[in-house]
């Protein structure tokens, strides 16, 4: 299939994807096999052993590349075994300029264990893009960043960081797990590599751990396709084919998860004792106009306080949801509710947290896909 001569809703269902060679089935076979049986030495049928190669993988990463509009895709067991991977390009001595609001992971991994390796990593205000020119240094070597930010549903010009990369030689990373492919395809606007916990809104279904990198270089595919073979961070065949199973309906979940979080940003917006909303939708948003340029949609990631700006009061309306389920993790067919401060991002010390605007009675929600009048009325008798 020429993917790239079709709409997006159409390759989300059908890009990498071919009916089995052997039996004509429609759905990419689960190939659980460890290795492959050669002619001889070196003959083969382009598999040798699975930890480098597995068709199930293959179709999969065709796929990602695809959907992202890149042409190499690479799947890793888990969101952070991705993000370790990009991290293994640096050397020591190497400096990384992250945006400052960002999922705990990532700041755990970079601040307890990349940086006992001599990496420096500066975390920035980077809702005006031009910023990061005041940190760039003879050693910077990455751009980092999340757009929407989690928790805190920050906007970030991906565009002007590229432009920024670029003239000082380094290379963009952009996570776009909050966004997803549906809504935002980063390495059209000049990313050097995509990264994914498809753990989320690709997997979709709260049922897989997954995660995935994609770029649109040749040379730059080679050295993580190298670390990925000799780290061993990838996943199972059984994974591979959950994650493509839920890109096959990306597209319709993701249009109800911003159709449901339009409503539900707007209702707690209005609700008299709750404080701010943070949703990227809002023609207020710092950077609104930015999404509305580089964004196809809002998303389903809410975060919000009370009136009642304290611990307590949050703590109620945790324990009182029934849809909204209190879990870690976020982009499932099922709303969930969680507390950064002690979830997600309990890694980044609280001084830190609170700089930031992270407080400790911030509520984030994952909006999913349940009928609208049911999700409201939950918080409603939630928040009371």
């Amino acid at each position: 299939m020429a993917d790239n001569n079709y709409k997006l809703d159409t390759k989300l269902i059908h890009a990498g994807v071919v009916p089995d060679p052997t039996t004509g089935a429609i759905m990419t076979p689960i190939y659980q096999t460890s290795t492959y049986v050669q002619a001889a030495p070196g003959d083969h049928k382009g598999y040798e052993y699975a930890r480098t190669q597995n068709p199930t993988r293959t179709v999969l990463q065709n796929a990602l590349a695809a959907i992202e509009n890149g042409t190499h895709g690479l799947s890793f067991g888990s969101g952070m075994a991705a993000t370790d991977a990009v991290m293994k390009l640096l050397q020591p001595g190497d400096e990384v300029i992250v945006s400052n609001d960002l999922y705990g992971g990532t700041y755990r991994i970079m601040t307890k264990v990349f940086a006992n390796y001599g990496i420096r990593f500066q975390f920035i205000d980077m809702h005006d893009a031009q910023n990061i020119n005041n940190f760039i240094t003879a050693n910077t070597k990455m751009i980092w960043i999340e757009t929407p930010t989690n928790p805190l549903l920050n906007v970030i010009d991906i565009e002007a960081c590229a432009k920024i990369a670029k003239a000082n030689n380094c290379l963009l990373i952009c996570d776009n797990t909050f966004a997803s492919p549906y809504l935002q395809t980063p390495l059209d606007l000049g990313a050097d590599i995509v990264l994914h916990s498809a753990t989320k809104y690709l997997g979709g279904h709260s049922d897989v751990v997954h995660g995935a990198l994609i770029v649109k270089d040749a040379a730059l595919d080679e050295k993580l396709r190298f670390i990925q073979n000799s780290c061993g961070a990838v996943p199972g065949p059984h994974d591979c084919w959950l994650v493509l199973r839920g890109i096959k309906t990306l597209h319709v979940r993701m249009q109800r998860h911003c159709e449901n979080g339009e409503a539900i940003a707007k209702y707690l917006r209005n609700h008299p004792k709750v404080g701010k909303v943070l949703w990227v939708g809002f023609e207020d948003h710092p950077n609104h106009a930015i999404a509305k340029k580089q964004m196809r949609g809002y998303g389903g990631m809410i975060s919000f306080t009370l009136k009642d700006d304290s611990m307590d009061a949050a703590l109620s309306v945790l324990k009182k949801t029934q849809l909204f389920a209190l879990a870690e993790s976020l982009g499932g067919v099922e709303s969930l509710i969680g507390h950064p401060a002690s979830m997600t991002h309990g890694s980044i010390p609280r001084e830190e947290r609170i700089k930031n605007g992270l407080v400790d009675s911030l509520i984030r929600l994952s909006v999913g896909i349940e009928d609208i009048s049911d999700l409201i009325k939950d918080l409603e008798q939630a928040i009371g």
